[in-house]
C-alpha cells in the first residue's frame, strides 16, 4: 500500500517518537539500524520529514532527530504519508482512470471509496505517540 520510502519513514518516526518520549535524540545510523533500513536512504527520508516539520533535528555533538511534545501529540500517520507518498492513496482511482468520480465512476469506485475512507480515517487518528507507546508496552514491533 505504501512505497518503500514511506514504510521506512513511518518506522523511523515511530522509533524516534519512542526515543523522544525518553528525552533522547537519535542519530541517523542508530535509526537506520533500528528499522533495518539502508543508511543513505534513511538519511534522505529523515531530511524530508524534518524539512516538512514532521520531525525536529539538532546538529552537533548533542544533536539528532527527535519529536517535541507538540509533534508527539499531533503527528499522525497521514502527515508522514503525505510528505513521502503524497495524496495519491486518498485521491486516485483504484483502477488508475484519470477522470473517475462519483458522477462518472469506474467499476470499483464506490467500494474502493469506502476502503480509501477507512484508510484515511485510520491514518488521521493514529498518532506516532500512540504507536510508540504500543511498542513500549511490547504490543507492537518494528522488526520481525
Amino acid at each position: 500500500m505504501f512505497s518503500k520510502a514511506c514504510e521506512y519513514a513511518i518506522k523511523a518516526t515511530i522509533y524516534i517518537a519512542g526515543q523522544s518520549m525518553q528525552n533522547k535524540k537519535s542519530g541517523q545510523k542508530d535509526i537506520a539500524k533500528a528499522i533495518n533500513g539502508p543508511e543513505a536512504f534513511t538519511a534522505k527520508t529523515l531530511q524530508k520529514l524534518t524539512r516538512n516539520k514532521v520531525l525536529s533535528a539538532d546538529k552537533g555533538p548533542n544533536g539528532g532527530f527527535y519529536l517535541n511534545k507538540e509533534q508527539l501529540q499531533n503527528v499522525c500517520l497521514k502527515n508522514i504519508v503525505e510528505v513521502i507518498d503524497g495524496n495519491s492513496l486518498f485521491e486516485n482511482c483504484g483502477l488508475g482512470l484519470n477522470k473517475c468520480n462519483d458522477k462518472k465512476p469506474c467499476p470499483v469506485h464506490h467500494k474502493f471509496k469506502l476502503v480509501k475512507e477507512g484508510v484515511l480515517e485510520m491514518l488521521e487518528s493514529t498518532t506516532v505517540q500512540y504507536m510508540a507507546l504500543q511498542m513500549k508496552k511490547g504490543k507492537t514491533f518494528l522488526k520481525s
